[in-house]
């Protein structure tokens, strides 16, 4: 367990919860500074070791920012850092919990691109019609995988939805699609992918957000049901 987490029902977590609380309520807004130490344990009624480790738990989880010499500030609270873990637990993630990862980027995958049907800019569609027609011209799978990524994060940011869009960022990590893919590519995969990639375009291309959201669980439920025959032939 990573020690700057506080077990639930402790006082840092208590302390931590009274802080994110202050936050939430606009009592400490994105890019204020915090009082001090001393100060902030008055207002939170408790100790200053226990404000401390909480102030450090929220600084780990990217809620606050240390800055050296000049103190601790509430964080941006863009939802791509406040979600890096996804990523985290994708890259680390085998078996069982790597099936239900992927169950999950099936269901956020559809949804992002069934909206992005309905929102995309020509300009976003023509950046994901640039990177098809890459996958498409070569054969060099670090290539095929970097446009792959950069196929669905801008469907994703044609969504509209960016806390959605930080999800699917983390679900779909370099590292997790690589160790899917790497297994994936003995049954022609790339071949594959370029066939699914083609017919999301399409609907894209369409402005037709039921056949985006068909095509695109059909692409992510297809390494999902490969990798649960993969796991049940181990």
């Amino acid at each position: 367990m990573d020690d700057a987490a506080p077990r639930k029902g402790t006082v840092t977590q208590r302390a931590v919860e009274e802080i994110k609380a202050m936050i939430a309520e606009g009592r400490l807004e994105p890019g204020r500074r915090l009082p001090t130490e001393r100060e902030l344990a008055v207002q939170l009624g408790m100790s200053r070791s226990s404000t401390r480790e909480a102030i450090r738990a929220l600084t780990v989880m990217g809620v606050l920012d240390a800055r050296h010499g000049s103190g601790i500030y509430v964080g941006a609270l863009e939802a791509g850092d406040l979600l890096e873990a996804f990523g985290v637990v994708a890259d680390l993630s085998r078996g069982p919990r790597l099936v239900e990862l992927l169950q999950v980027r099936r269901i956020l995958e559809s949804a992002a691109t069934a909206l992005a049907a309905a929102r995309i800019t020509d300009d976003q569609l023509a950046v994901v019609e640039a990177h098809l027609a890459a996958m498409n011209t070569t054969d060099d799978p670090e290539e095929i995988l970097s446009h792959d990524l950069a196929f669905h994060r801008e469907i994703a940011s044609a969504a509209g939805n960016a806390t959605m869009a930080a999800i699917l960022d983390g679900l779909s990590s370099r590292t997790f699609r690589a160790r899917v893919r790497r297994g994936h590519q003995d049954q022609d995969a790339f071949t594959r992918t370029r066939r699914e990639h083609a017919a999301i375009h399409r609907a894209l291309a369409a402005r037709d957000p039921e056949a985006a959201r068909a095509a695109a669980a059909a692409h992510v439920g297809e390494v999902e049901e490969w990798l649960r025959r993969h796991m049940a032939g181990d």
